[in-house]
């Protein structure tokens, strides 16, 4: 997998795309062009689905962003599958696209669809997620720091222990994101990193299992956790949408969440806040879907040949449970 420690600090230049074959049409006719005579930019770009909350943001803001810089967009929805994003990325080539941006399902299994790419001149921007590739395949990643997001919850829980009083073991669950997914193995991993060097002795990551990103698979698997394991004190989701879902199962297990079970989640979708508004979650790790504005100037400079950083982090923040009814008229998502 990428090391996206390094990936921050190195720069690409990338002045080998303007070569790029001009874009065409489907039937073969060239281009729209601006009032100025330029020819409009068309982005292909490969979305993962529609899973969550959060990637109903992200994709809202990549097709806003195209819209308002002018460019054509061509989008995909992979269903969650990556045959469906192979597919739609083979098509962008095809169609010859200025440029391809996606947001990987898994990390493994693209080389040679990016090789594709490569060979055809179009540069690659990764979007949300990072791949498990030769990093010359592709120029960008614009998103977040998922092992960061992992560390990041580690700290607040400590924080939502503190102030809810709970002393000794800690016996966490934890809700997995989609396996072989770059977020769900990087929270998971950063997460472990603060447990393993500061709480070694008092806490314990008693279940973990895939509830793929959605709010029925949190529910599901939440409700066999309360089952093998009745006595967890912690859960720690990948995402709101599991965490929501949880919720419906602790609540029909007869506990209270955020009471019986402390909960920490990540992204900050808007129904996260008014569940944590309402205290059934603890804290929130803010990872921030609104990409697109980013990913067009990326784009934008990727086709005019000029230089991009390896890795555009995105900002945020975190927010405990007495910030979330101060904060929920400001969010966008």
């Amino acid at each position: 997998m990428l090391n996206r420690r390094n990936f921050l600090t190195a720069a690409v230049g990338v002045a080998a795309t303007a070569g790029l074959a001009a874009c065409a049409k489907e039937d073969g006719s060239s281009s729209n062009t601006s009032s100025g005579g330029s020819k409009t930019i068309t982005l292909g770009f490969s979305q993962v689905g529609s899973e969550s909350g959060w990637r109903t943001a992200n994709t809202d803001s990549v097709k806003s962003a195209a819209k308002e810089a002018g460019y054509k967009l061509q989008f995909s929805d992979a269903q969650q599958k990556q045959e469906n994003q192979i597919s739609a990325i083979r098509s962008f080539i095809a169609q010859k696209v200025d440029v391809i941006a996606f947001s990987p399902v898994v990390v493994t299994g693209w080389d040679a669809v990016l090789k594709e790419a490569q060979s055809a001149k179009i540069p690659v921007v990764l979007t949300d997620r990072s791949v498990e590739s030769d990093e010359s395949l592709f120029v960008a990643l614009v998103g977040s720091d998922f092992t960061d997001e992992g560390r990041r919850a580690a700290k607040i829980l400590e924080k939502v222990l503190q102030k809810a009083g709970h002393k000794g073991k800690v016996k966490i669950a934890q809700l997995e994101g989609t396996t072989g997914a770059a977020p769900a193995i990087e929270r998971a991993k950063g997460f472990k990193e603060v447990m393993d060097a500061e709480h070694k002795d008092d806490w314990e990551i008693v279940v973990s299992q895939t509830g793929d990103f959605t709010r029925a698979g949190g529910k599901q698997v939440m409700a066999a956790f309360l089952q093998s394991n009745p006595d967890i004190d912690v859960l720690f989701a990948h995402n709101d949408d599991m965490g929501l879902g949880a919720i419906q199962a602790i609540e029909a297990a007869g506990k209270k969440p955020g009471k019986d079970i402390l909960i920490v989640t990540v992204d900050g979708v808007k129904d996260g806040f008014i569940a944590m508004s309402e205290g059934k979650i603890n804290a929130i790790v803010e990872c921030n879907p609104l990409l697109g504005p980013q990913l067009m100037e990326v784009v934008k400079t990727v086709h005019e040949g000029g230089k991009v950083e390896r890795w555009i982090k995105t900002k945020e923040s975190d927010f405990m449970q007495d910030q979330a009814k101060d904060a929920l008229p400001t969010r966008k998502y």
